[in-house]
C-alpha cells in the first residue's frame, strides 16, 4: 500500500514539494503543486472544524447541565467520529493536534459564548481536556466531572 492510501496529508505535501522541484514541458508544475498542498491545508481545516464543534459542545456539557441534550451527546459523537476518520486516512496530522486542539478551543470559546449566556469569565482560559478525552467516545458521557 502506498503513501496516498496510508496518509493523505503526508502524501500531498510530499507531492507539490516534488511537482514544485521538476519542471516537465507544458505542465504547470507550480499551480499544479500549490493545488496539491491546498488538497493537504483542506483536510488539516476540516479537522480543526470538527475539533471546534466537539470543544464547544464538551464545554456546553460540562458547564451547562441542565441543558444537555440528545443532540449534544449526538453531535459530540459524530464529530468525534469524523475526527478519528481524518486521522486514520491522514496520520501525520497527528503530529499538528497540539497547535490544532489550541486554535480549535479559541473558535470554540468564541461559539460557547454566542450560544449561550456565559461570557469569557465563566469559560477556562485553556483548554481543560486532554487529546485522548477530546477523542474518547465515551467521554463525558455518563461522567460528571467538574472542570479543572
Amino acid at each position: 500500500m502506498g503513501l496516498y492510501q496510508e496518509d493523505f496529508y503526508r502524501w500531498t505535501v510530499e507531492q507539490s514539494n516534488l511537482l514544485r522541484s521538476i519542471e516537465l514541458e507544458g505542465l504547470d508544475t507550480k499551480n499544479l503543486a500549490e493545488e496539491i498542498a491546498s488538497l493537504g491545508r483542506q483536510e488539516r481545516k476540516e479537522l480543526r472544524t470538527h475539533f471546534n464543534v466537539v470543544l464547544g459542545h464538551l464545554l456546553k456539557w460540562h458547564l451547562l447541565p441542565q441543558e444537555r441534550s440528545k443532540l449534544w451527546q449526538v453531535t459530540i459523537d459524530s464529530e468525534r467520529r469524523e475526527i478519528l476518520w481524518i486521522l486514520r486516512d491522514s496520520p501525520s496530522l497527528k503530529d499538528n493536534l497540539s497547535e490544532i486542539i489550541k486554535d480549535s478551543y479559541e473558535a470554540a470559546l468564541y461559539l460557547v459564548m454566542i450560544e449561550t449566556s456565559l461570557d469569557a469569565k465563566d469559560l477556562p482560559k485553556d483548554c481543560p481536556y486532554t487529546v485522548e478525552q477530546i477523542l474518547d467516545l465515551s467521554f463525558p458521557i455518563g461522567i460528571d466531572k467538574e472542570l479543572a
